[in-house]
């Protein structure tokens, strides 16, 4: 699920607090481009902890927001499917059956089971 959050940037001392006003969330940045990535990361992670928890992730409620004169109120996209992709990379067993005298050439040639099944799995998913 792909969406766009608004995002407010304030001034700090060193860089920039990012308040996500929709999601009661803030981060910080070193400067606005920083500030930005920064918003996209916490959103990302919160969502895919909300939808962990069994919770729906709220739509945006407003796309423009009032903010101070020193601040800056910007979009942020966020694609939680890629993000939870992207930070998902926990090994888990599988088991897999093939013709034994396979199994015995590649065994024989140092073949890597586990690295040739995600190479194959992410072309055939075009990954």
């Amino acid at each position: 699920m792909k969406n766009v959050y608004p995002i407010i940037l304030t001034p700090a001392e060193r860089g920039y607090v990012v308040t996500v006003p929709d999601l009661h969330i803030n981060t910080e940045g070193n400067d606005i481009a920083d500030a930005i990535a920064m918003a996209r990361e916490a959103i990302g992670l919160w969502g895919v902890c909300e939808e962990d928890a069994g919770r729906k992730i709220p739509e945006p409620s407003n796309l423009i927001l009032p903010h101070a004169p020193n601040e800056i109120a910007t979009l942020v996209d966020v694609d939680f499917n890629a993000y939870r992709r992207a930070h998902n990379n926990r090994a888990v067993r599988t088991n897999v059956t093939l013709p034994s005298w396979l199994k015995d050439v590649a065994e024989k040639e140092g073949v890597n089971f586990s690295q040739v099944l995600q190479e194959a799995l992410k072309e055939k998913l075009n990954l």
